[in-house]
């Protein structure tokens, strides 16, 4: 909370108005799973749990790859996206591989490289789950392909329709590894060592390697669909892995500058059976004192409140904002989730 009030640490002060169910955490903030190495008891309910995340997320991840991605040359970035496009130049080249380089093990082969390269300039922040990650996904990209073919699922011309569904089960996937804290390594790395020594926002730096890589499936196969369909499916995947790892979360954040702070206070502790904070905070123009309110609800609730509020103070000034994820009493607790992780 500190954190996200510390511009206006002069203006504002904390009180809680409901002391019982005033408690809230928020992650607004995407962790980066490299930037650490977690160490667990070897053989204990955790170990066992996030081995069998990496276990699963890895199949489900090379499914993606094998019938949805590879078979219609999607180019999703990443070391994977490279192994696609050499799969596909490769055809007929080499006699151990003759419908081209298996695509798990030209990205084993990135990914090995890469990851002691980025031990040596970044440091030790690959655990050994990431290395078993990578493993994993590379030799299931290939079992799979070797178990049902080049296309299996025999979609056709539909390749918007494997763009979506490989990016669901990609995202999905990745998903799982990344809530077992560990990842498969990859074009992140090389966004990683490029953000070390440059001053770009290493968000900015993930998404113009892999853009690279697309645009390398474009001047391969010679087809601007290629691109289109492979932003598609890093949107998805994105979109996928965000709701795995931090969930479906239907509550809402609310601050409220009302002149009936108490009538609303009262709706939302003894109605509505919420908590919240008082801010005490300072008008920016004619400088009067006011009480901001500062509460979190589902949306139910909020139709509710917003009703309410329109009736006693129809001047009332409400933002709403999305809330990610919300820990602490009347939500899930803190505890709930560091035991589940």
């Amino acid at each position: 909370m500190r954190g996200m009030l510390s511009d206006y640490s002069e203006r504002l002060l904390l009180q809680p108005f409901f002391v019982n169910q005033g408690n809230f955490c928020y992650k607004h903030l995407k962790i980066n799973i490299m930037a650490f190495v977690t160490r667990e008891q070897l053989f204990s309910r955790k170990w066992f749990r996030s081995y069998a995340l990496i276990l699963i997320g890895s199949i489900i991840m090379a499914a993606g790859y094998s019938f949805f991605i590879s078979p219609y040359r999607i180019v999703p970035g990443g070391v994977y996206g490279i192994g696609i496009v050499v799969h596909y130049m490769t055809k007929g080249l080499f006699s151990f591989a003759p419908d081209g380089f298996p695509i798990g093990l030209f990205g084993l082969l990135l990914n090995i490289p890469l990851t002691i390269l980025g031990i040596r300039v970044l440091g030790p922040r690959f655990g050994i789950k990431t290395v078993v990650g990578f493993f994993l996904v590379s030799g299931f990209i290939d079992l799979l392909t070797i178990m049902f073919g080049e296309d299996p699922l025999l979609i056709g011309e539909d390749v918007l329709l494997a763009s979506v569904f490989g990016g669901v089960l990609i995202g999905l996937g990745l998903g799982m590894i990344f809530k077992a804290r560990a990842t498969t390594g990859g074009s992140d790395i090389v966004a990683m060592i490029f953000a070390k020594y440059t001053r770009m926002p290493l968000g900015q730096l993930i998404i113009i390697v892999d853009s690279v890589i697309v645009l390398l499936g474009l001047a391969v196969f010679k087809d601007w669909r290629i691109p289109l369909y492979s932003w598609i499916t890093i949107f998805v995947t994105g979109r996928v892995i965000d709701i795995v790892v931090e969930g479906m979360s239907y509550e809402k954040t609310l601050m409220i500058i009302s002149e009936k702070h108490e009538e609303i206070r009262e709706k939302i502790v003894n109605d509505i059976k919420r908590g919240g904070t008082f801010l005490h905070g300072q008008g920016l123009y004619s400088g009067d004192d006011r009480r901001v309110i500062f509460t979190v609800v589902t949306r139910r609730e909020l139709a509710i409140l917003q009703d309410y509020i329109s009736v006693i103070d129809p001047e009332a000034f409400m933002t709403v904002t999305d809330s990610s994820e919300v820990l602490g009493k009347g939500f899930r607790s803190l505890k709930e989730k560091v035991e589940q992780s």
